[in-house]
């Protein structure tokens, strides 16, 4: 069964831009759609919906199934294609659940040091007051 994967991130942060880009799942696990969380629509309104800081962490969906940061990374690794030096390298990094959650933090607080310096606003879906910047 091939069916559509959506991956919410912040197409704005050079670094999960290009992760997001070069990522590749297997032919059948499915087609990833890449949707960039800051133009808002029907699933970062499910996802805020559910309580999901979309600035803390990516989204991956499946189906059913909504992946959060770590989660989210360590799904896309087990999906992945292991075509190409990135992909092989993802897996052997994010196969581990407990790796991935230990390394995400740490990816995630780069992130913000890159956007803050680089002068980019927060998405703030959850709208939370006195959180517009990095």
């Amino acid at each position: 069964m091939n069916h559509e994967l959506l991956l919410v991130y912040d197409k704005q942060c050079p670094f999960c831009d290009a992760y997001c880009r070069l990522v590749r799942v297997r032919e059948a696990a499915g087609k990833l759609r890449l949707i960039d969380a800051r133009d808002g629509g029907s699933q970062v309104d499910r996802i805020t919906a559910m309580g999901l800081d979309v600035d803390e962490g990516m989204v991956l969906i499946a189906g059913d199934e909504l992946y959060y940061g770590s989660d989210a990374i360590h799904a896309l690794a087990l999906l992945s294609s292991r075509s190409g030096l990135f992909n092989r390298f993802n897996f052997l990094v994010f196969q581990s659940k407990v790796l991935s959650r230990v390394l995400y933090p740490v990816l995630r607080a780069g992130r913000n040091l890159a956007l803050k310096l680089l002068g980019r606003s927060r998405i703030n879906n959850l709208n939370l007051a006195n959180n517009d910047r990095f």
